[in-house]
């Protein structure tokens, strides 16, 4: 998994793991999600000042593959990159690692739509998001 350009570092947190004593399902949502948000703010789509109102994209499909399990205290990175922009969606990968072995413990594939929350109904992706994408990913 090296060929990402975008991660981000992430904790794992007491309140993350389930009764078995690993992270819950669930929380790797939230770990691609923060890591989605970092990735919009360094390609300049999103900033910390705007309204999540702002960000103009909603989730439309996720599939999250679990490998293994992360635990309390593990170095955890989030890895994230575009590898498709259609006319109103981008197609996101994300996969959570071992932030020192690179060891993959889950990995998937987010849909997102662009969407104008005023209107409420989905937009074109803005060509400059298309071009700031673009350049980054290399696509």
């Amino acid at each position: 998994m090296t060929d990402y350009k975008f991660f981000h570092p992430t904790e794992v947190r007491y309140g993350d793991l389930d009764p078995q004593g690993h992270v819950n399902n669930a929380k790797y949502l939230t770990y691609f999600e923060q890591a989605r948000i970092y990735y919009l703010i360094k390609l300049g789509l999103f900033s910390t000042d705007q309204s999540f109102m702002e960000v103009g994209v909603i989730v439309a499909d996720v599939h999250i593959t679990f490998h293994t399990p992360a635990h309390y205290g593990s170095p955890i990175k989030v890895g994230v990159k575009t590898t498709k922009i259609g006319n109103k969606s981008m197609t996101v990968e994300q996969s959570v690692m071992d932030s020192m072995t690179g060891e993959v413990m889950a990995s998937g594939t987010v849909v997102l739509v662009t969407f104008d929350y005023e209107g409420l109904k989905t937009i074109p992706v803005p060509e400059d998001w298309k071009e700031k994408i673009s350049e980054f990913e290399g696509l």
